[in-house]
């Protein structure tokens, strides 16, 4: 090893044990990635979540805080599994860039490091903080939106990438350290199966969960406290809290006045609940356009789940985006047509508007329950108008709770 080798990775191993007693969690994931020299096909540096990737001449230009940047940089892609599975059919470069925004942010509002810098002083990558507390998901639908608007080069105005992005499960072999550069030689790049994926991402939540509890989960940013929980506290089953949740808005009284139309095909008459007592609920579903077709597909099940459980119900029914629009009242006798209920829309998200649509209507429910993935734009709602229940669908960023009310995390 030459003189200048030894000095990067000096450099490097300075960085994380600075990282060690100043972020003890992103130290801790720092110091397990393996320091690998990759001058043969890596501009800058990069990570697989097993491995630090780097370019010696890049991290010879960085400071000392520069590199303790650039690692807790590359121990958050690997937190959030951002190379591994994530990009699916999304633009490559705009999610690169929404990752990137997502990381820094964090390292921003955590003090750890420095960002680079470019050649005018100023810093090199992506970081805005009107993207506080957003996942990469729905960063990424953000700039999409203005790209398509303004054109993909508007966004080299707004920064670079610190890092080299790489799909490590896209390559021509099978296994790790045999891909090839473009001259067709080997050069010591990994090509990982699905299932090396698997295993290096349960390794690296494992190793998160490890670093959380040997520092203190407590001191860890929100993003990476609800990572923690959502990997570390036993659920009880969503349906279940819904039902219970539901069941308390009503008595045990029935009455012969209204038969319930489940008897109607037996021979007996079986009596049901006094219309003062039957299930009285306002049920919201979020059709804006971060919810996906599968989501508003669940969201329909979970409210003819709903239906199947009672024998007379007054369900109120509606889809928002930034306003109200197909309300809808469902009862015993019209339950059928819930199959062909349309929520159309896709615009923005503002919760506020069911509340000013209960507040014209007149409607006061016993019970209100939204289904949504917890992207407001604004204010989550009035919390002292009715007892309200969030339930939460959302794949890309796992536990969001409400600032108010009963948060329910949908988990399937």
């Amino acid at each position: 090893m030459d003189y200048r080798e030894q000095k990067i990775i000096d450099k490097l191993v300075t960085a994380r044990i600075a990282l060690l007693l100043k972020h003890p969690f992103f130290g801790n994931l720092a110091t397990r990635l393996k320091l690998v020299n990759a001058d043969a096909w890596c501009q800058t540096a990069g990570t697989d979540g097993r491995h630090f990737f780097y370019n010696t001449k890049f991290i010879d230009s960085l400071t000392p805080k520069e590199a303790e940047f650039l690692f807790g940089h590359e121990v958050l892609h690997n937190v959030f599994e951002h190379m591994l599975v994530r990009i699916g059919d999304r633009d490559p470069r705009l999610w690169n860039i929404a990752a990137d925004y997502a990381v820094n942010q964090i390292l921003k509002d955590s003090n750890i490091g420095e960002m680079p810098k470019g050649k005018k002083g100023e810093n090199k990558g992506f970081q805005d903080d009107k993207y506080k507390d957003w996942a990469s998901e729905r960063i990424y639908d953000d700039i999409f939106k203005q790209a398509k608007k303004n054109g993909k080069k508007m966004l080299e105005k707004l920064g670079e990438l610190i890092d080299d992005h790489q799909e490590w499960g896209k390559g021509d072999g099978a296994g790790e350290g045999k891909g090839t550069d473009k001259k067709g030689e080997k050069n010591g790049k990994p090509v990982y199966t699905k299932e090396e994926l698997k295993k290096i991402r349960d390794e690296v939540k494992e190793a998160m969960v490890s670093a959380a509890q040997s520092t203190g989960a407590s001191n860890l940013p929100g993003a990476l406290q609800r990572l923690v929980k959502d990997l570390t506290e036993p659920k009880m089953d969503w349906r279940e809290i819904l039902q219970q949740q539901i069941m308390s808005t009503l008595k045990s009284d029935y009455t012969w006045m209204r038969p319930s139309r489940k008897s109607w095909h037996t021979s007996a008459i079986l009596p049901g609940q006094n219309n003062d007592e039957m299930i009285d609920i306002c049920l919201a579903l979020d059709a804006s356009g971060s919810i996906s077709n599968d989501q508003c597909r669940e969201f329909l099940t979970e409210v003819k789940n709903i239906m199947d459980q009672y024998k007379d119900f007054r369900i109120h029914l509606w889809s928002f985006d930034t306003a109200v629009f197909n309300p809808k009242v469902f009862t015993p006798d019209n339950a059928d047509e819930l199959l062909d209920y349309e929520l159309g829309s896709g615009g923005g998200t503002m919760f506020e508007c069911n509340w000013e649509y209960m507040k014209e209507q007149g409607i006061e429910p016993k019970k209100f329950v939204m289904f949504t993935d917890g992207w407001p734009f604004e204010t989550w709602g009035d919390e002292h108008y009715c007892d309200t229940i969030f339930l939460i669908n959302n794949p890309y960023e796992r536990g969001i709770e409400a600032p108010w009310g009963m948060t329910v995390q949908y988990d399937d």
